[in-house]
Order: C-alpha cells, then sequence, then structure tokens
C-alpha cells in the first residue's frame, strides 16, 4: 500500500496533545478541536511515495504540518477529519508538510526547512523574554552549509516567516533557507531562552 505523491503516516501517540504535566499532576490545557495549537505533528512514516526517493525511509518519525492530524466542524457542526485523512489511524502527508525527520537517533531539517533556537533578550529596557528575530542555528540544512552556515551559528531571520515547534521539550521557530538573512560572530554571552510550557510538553 503505497501513495503516488504522498507519504502515509500515523501519530505518535494521540491526534492532539493537550496534556502537560505539572509536578506529580497532569493539567489539561485545551478542549478545543479548533486550535492548532495543541494537534499531535509528531507521526511515523508507514509508506513512502512512489513517485520519488527521499532519505525519509518506513519507520521514521517525522515532524509534520499541524493540519494533517486536525479535527474540524463543518458549516452544519459536523465533526470532520482533515483532508489527510485516508482510513483507520492513517493520514496522506505531502512533501511540503514534513519538517524535520528521524531515522539515526538525530533530529534532521527536511528540505529547505531550518530550525532556530530562541536566546534571551539582555535589553533590560525590553519586557520581551526573548530577543526578536535573532537565534541560534539548530538544525540546518545543505542549503544553509553551502553559505557556511552551520548548526550552532548565531543568525537573524526576517519576521513572519517563522512558526513554532516543541521538539524533544524545547520550543523552536521553524523556518526556510531564504528566511535566514544575516550570520553574526558569537559575542559568547548569548542564552537559549526555553519557556517551561514547553519544557513541560515534552
Amino acid at each position: 500500500m503505497r501513495s503516488i505523491f504522498s507519504f502515509i503516516v500515523k501519530p505518535v501517540g494521540e491526534r492532539y496533545n493537550n496534556k502537560v504535566k505539572v509536578e506529580d499532576k497532569e493539567l489539561i490545557i485545551n478542549t478545543k478541536i479548533e486550535s492548532f495549537k495543541s494537534v499531535n505533528n509528531v507521526a511515523e512514516v508507514v509508506a513512502v511515495p512512489l513517485a520519488y526517493s527521499t532519505d525519509i525511509k518506513v519507520g521514521d518519525i517525522v515532524v509534520i504540518h499541524h493540519n494533517v492530524f486536525r479535527v474540524f466542524y463543518d458549516i452544519r457542526g459536523n465533526k470532520k477529519n482533515s483532508r489527510s485523512y485516508f482510513m483507520d489511524d492513517l493520514y496522506f502527508c505531502d512533501l511540503d508538510q514534513i519538517y524535520l525527520y528521524k531515522n539515526t537517533g538525530k533530529w534532521k531539517a527536511f528540505g529547505d526547512r531550518c530550525f532556530i533556537k530562541p536566546i534571551k533578550n539582555k535589553d533590560y529596557l525590553n519586557i520581551a523574554k526573548e530577543q526578536r528575530l535573532i537565534g541560534i542555528l539548530k538544525y540546518g540544512n545543505s542549503s544553509l552549509e553551502a553559505l557556511k552556515i552551520n548548526e550552532g551559528d548565531l543568525v537573524g531571520y526576517t519576521p513572519y516567516g517563522e512558526f513554532d515547534f516543541v521538539i524533544d521539550g524545547q520550543r523552536l521557530y521553524c523556518m526556510k533557507s531564504n528566511d535566514i538573512v544575516i550570520k553574526y560572530g558569537h559575542k559568547g554571552n548569548e542564552t537559549e531562552y526555553n519557556p517551561s510550557w514547553a519544557q513541560s510538553s515534552s
């Protein structure tokens, strides 16, 4: 069973991640299916496409777009699966809906995607907790490496192209290679910023 152009995936865990641990308690943080923030975006690959070959193999874990597993209500109030739904617990996932994959124990960015770790804001006159539009490259790709922008580098990126994911208990910003616009030299005093809610959702 293989699709011509799409991966076939299944969720790792539930379709929604609505719970976080607070000490020894479990807290339900959302009860609305409309909220994309609570949709699970970690999946296991069940089948790869016939039309092309990638480094992603059957059994790999992937981070995907939240709309794949999302549930919604139609105009009549009926509960519906997303258009990605195939059957049982299986879903179609297009090439541009995959952002990270893991098959060797280490996450790797997929295609032209990359992930940035936010850093703490050190401007005491600014109440923002993290530095805006600057971060540390966590997961890069071959396009960035060709420009000598490597994982661990301090970089600047354009606004509105990033969206956040929680990967292994750490909030990261996903964006495309073209969103990276500058490579800074490390001053040596940058501190990664990771909110406590991200750590509790791991």
